[in-house]
């Protein structure tokens, strides 16, 4: 305490002043932090991460963040080239990948590139047939993460992955879909049915084939025939007669 009361009121306040000064100078940046310093108004460069100093009252420091961004685009009405009104939204995962164009290049990089995504989305969709868009969702995502990595590039940003998560169909071209898709399957259906009936045919044909090369296989079914249905409890029972028996009776009656 005596030594605090024999400072003077003038040193007290350059200690003060120090510490505050030292404090402004100081800047810890966290590993995914990047800090873009201007003195006097120009861009000196970027640092971090880990501790940096900078002059207090003639450098100013933004930080920037190189995290993955997951940026969700709302719904936007878009018409397909098909003449299709259909909503549409999508998500973009970017990051940035040199803080100094992201500070110097463009104001707000993230409203920059949320505006981009949606001019963009609507622009791809409109270029693509609502066909494509439901079965080669991939090629879309993939031709949508081109456009906007070419146009965010001049920003020091790198956009890693473009999804569409929903696309919301008319009532009635939901109905027409849902008519064409059990259309196709009915088809699907009558063409496997029409493939077993012509397998059926030609297995048929063979075992005739057979039957009359080998006229004893007719007589081992009709064996196993009859055991199958003395096995049932059944109270009558049908004997087939083979038709070269009843030739000879045929015969002589158109004889007569």
């Amino acid at each position: 305490m005596a030594l605090i009361t024999g400072i003077s009121p003038a040193i007290f306040f350059l200690i003060i002043f120090v510490i505050i000064l030292a404090a402004a100078a100081i800047k810890i940046l966290r590993e995914y932090e990047r800090g873009v310093i201007f003195r006097l108004g120009r861009l000196i460069g970027a640092k971090g991460p880990g501790l940096i100093f900078i002059i207090p009252g003639v450098d100013k420091l933004l930080r920037v963040s190189l995290r993955t961004v997951a940026l969700e685009i709302p719904p936007q009405e878009v018409i397909t080239r098909d003449n299709i009104s259909i909503t549409v939204n999508a998500v973009v995962y970017f990051r940035v990948i040199d803080p100094n164009k992201a500070v110097v290049e463009i104001e707000n990089y993230l409203y920059a590139t949320s505006q981009l995504a949606q001019t963009t989305l609507r622009s791809i969709i409109g270029q693509s047939q609502l066909d494509e868009l439901l079965s080669e969702r991939d090629k879309i995502n993939v031709k949508l993460q081109d456009v906007l990595d070419k146009q965010t590039d001049p920003w020091g940003i790198k956009v890693s992955l473009v999804e569409t998560k929903q696309v919301d169909l008319p009532a009635e071209m939901q109905r027409a879909i849902a008519r064409q898709a059990e259309a196709e399957r009915e088809r699907r259906a009558k063409v496997i049915h029409a493939e077993g009936e012509a397998q059926a045919a030609e297995k048929l044909a063979e075992a005739a084939n057979i039957i009359s090369v080998y006229p004893a296989a007719m007589h081992l079914r009709f064996l196993q025939t009859l055991s199958k249905v003395s096995a049932e409890k059944n109270s009558t029972v049908i004997f087939p007669l083979p038709v070269d028996l009843l030739a000879a009776f045929f015969q002589k009656k158109e004889k007569e």
